[in-house]
């Protein structure tokens, strides 16, 4: 009779290219998946109801692959350092495999529950599946750990990648006896039943086949031209895959190996290696939160650290609700409101525009960010606000956008703008890119006028950022 191992699935929400998944099968074919509902994460006030949705419509896809396989994926909702042990010792599982996670609470959850495991005599088998190189295998030449992302890339680009393993096939299921005695299984709840409502269609629908369907799509066409394409954000030139990324839909493999088929279809172009600079960023974050889990709560930077923020909330909800009188910024943060998915360059300007005009604290917009955003990810979405900020890492000379000067390098056209300010499409083009639209043209068409000056603000920021530098001695960037 074959072992019984549990699966534990967090990010990594599919049955191809799953490394943990995959040992797991080589070492016995009776194979059994869990998804824990973490009300200590479900029960946060940063969740967005959009990542729920994507998050169910996931695991229900999961649960058909297991179908397929033999088995099954089973559903829980309980907290993990109670409810995983508790299942694992009811249906007599021999092992739980699983894949490791690089976000303070994630890691030390998984602690605990390997501990359990442990004092009942469970083995545990721990897995680095979310990474083309773990934490630990990308150090600079002392040891230490990158802060810095171009030695980080050279290094990390330098190593040879591993291939895509096998999915789970030919594998069992519990017997009838062992699902009786399941502790604590329940049907997958909707979004709805978990409290949690988005009715508007998301930007990638959940599963490993639209994952998988978009890759092959992104990498037939849009790959090729994406060094140009991606800054712009009324075209279709980014992939679309981040959340994907995030929930594990689609294995960072996998990613990979379409970017060295696309490579061999066409020759290794500058457009094929900036994308692949983009996953090695999304790693230089991951590492970043694995080594400094401090960056979770906090600025990198001392000058960040202890920064006399205004944070008036008057303009933060300006802000949040697309009413700053600025049109690039407003068009980008309706856009999240209405789709939960904002363009990336769209993120850099809003955030720049909330800490360096506004004088709101990073964190309040990085908190906005994940209450909205389907793809919202901790160590991306606080490695972003902190690089837009100049509070994190690979510090350069002091950042500061200006919305009229991204509008008119990055939507030139405006054609950005008038898709998310239906109210402004009669106005000159010229004016909409630059912000200069006249008191009488705004009161028309119901648009606020501008919360602050830029150019103001940033004088003032700069004069700011100058006394603080030096009252905390931070000698990083400008």
């Amino acid at each position: 009779m074959s072992d019984l191992i549990l699966f534990w699935h967090r990010r990594d929400l599919r049955a191809s290219d799953n490394l943990g998944l995959s040992k797991a099968r080589e070492r016995s074919p009776k194979v059994v998946g869990v998804f824990c509902l973490d009300p200590l994460i479900l029960d946060r006030d940063d969740v967005a109801p959009a990542r729920v949705k994507y998050l169910i419509g996931s695991l229900e896809s999961l649960q058909e692959k297991y179908a397929a396989a033999g088995s099954e994926l089973l559903i829980i909702q309980a907290d993990p350092k109670e409810g995983i042990p508790k299942l694992a010792r009811s249906i007599n599982a021999k092992a739980v495999f699983l894949n490791q996670d690089v976000e303070p609470y994630g890691r030390d959850r998984d602690q605990a529950v390997i501990d359990a495991l442990n004092e009942s005599g469970i083995e545990v088998q721990r897995f680095w599946d979310q990474l083309l190189h773990s934490p630990e295998d990308i150090k600079s030449g002392t040891g230490s750990p990158y802060t810095v992302y171009s030695p980080f890339w050279k290094n990390w680009s330098s190593r040879s990648k591993a291939s895509p393993v096998a999915d789970l096939a030919g594998a069992e299921g519990l017997t009838d006896a062992e699902r009786e005695q399941a502790a604590g299984i329940i049907p997958l709840p909707s979004a709805k039943d978990l409290g949690y409502v988005w009715d508007n269609a998301l930007m990638l629908d959940p599963g490993e086949q639209a994952a998988q369907e978009r890759l092959e799509e992104f990498c037939a066409s849009a790959i090729y031209e994406y060094q140009q394409q991606r800054n712009f954000p009324s075209q279709p030139g980014t992939s679309l895959l981040s959340a994907a990324l995030k929930f594990g839909v689609i294995g960072v493999r996998t990613v990979w190996a379409a970017t060295v088929e696309a490579a061999e279809h066409r020759g290794e172009t500058d457009d094929i290696r900036v994308w692949r600079q983009e996953i090695a960023w999304r790693e230089f974050y991951q590492h970043a939160m694995y080594h400094f889990p401090e960056l979770a709560d906090g600025a990198y930077r001392p000058v960040l650290k202890t920064f006399p923020w205004d944070n008036n909330e008057k303009y933060f909800q300006a802000w949040c609700e697309g009413r700053t009188g600025y049109p690039i910024i407003d068009a980008a943060m309706r856009q999240m409101n209405e789709t939960a998915w904002m363009h990336n360059r769209c993120r850099m300007i809003t955030a720049s525009f909330l800490t360096k005009d506004l004088f709101v604290d990073y964190r309040l917009g990085e908190k906005y960010f994940m209450q909205r955003l389907y793809d919202g990810d901790l160590s991306s979405n606080n490695g972003g606000w902190q690089w837009s900020t100049s509070s994190g890492m690979d510090p350069k000379p002091l950042r500061i956008f200006n919305p009229a000067s991204q509008a008119k390098k990055f939507d030139a056209e405006a054609e950005y703008i008038r898709e998310w300010l239906p109210e402004l499409r009669s106005v000159d083009t010229e004016n909409l890119i630059s912000g200069k639209i006249s008191p009488e043209e705004r009161d028309r068409a119901g648009y606020p006028r501008p919360i602050i000056d830029h150019n103001v603000q940033q004088r003032k920021f700069k004069e700011r950022f100058a006394a603080q530098k030096a009252a905390t001695g931070d000698g990083g960037g400008d």
